[in-house]
């Protein structure tokens, strides 16, 4: 669990949240001594996003989903054969 002031929080309330988004419980701090004063944690327990890897197209090619585009990644994983 990270732990950190409330200014700082402030200041990077953004990239925190993607943080927590990806899993990490983040506690608030407030005063000298540092009393933690709120945590933020993810909703029901959501998992981690999983970035994947191209594998061997990594680097040599780029998709591009349309906006309409409707398939879950159990669906895609599927696909595999």
């Amino acid at each position: 669990m990270k732990s950190l002031p409330d200014g700082e929080f402030k200041a990077h309330v953004s990239e925190l949240l993607d943080e927590v988004e990806q899993g990490e419980t983040i506690e608030i701090v407030r005063g000298k001594d540092k009393t933690p004063v709120a945590r933020l944690v993810p909703v029901n327990g959501s998992k981690p996003i999983k970035k994947r890897k191209l594998g061997a197209w990594e680097g040599k090619v780029k998709f591009v989903f349309a906006d309409n585009f409707k398939m879950t990644d159990e669906e895609l994983l599927d696909m595999r054969g």
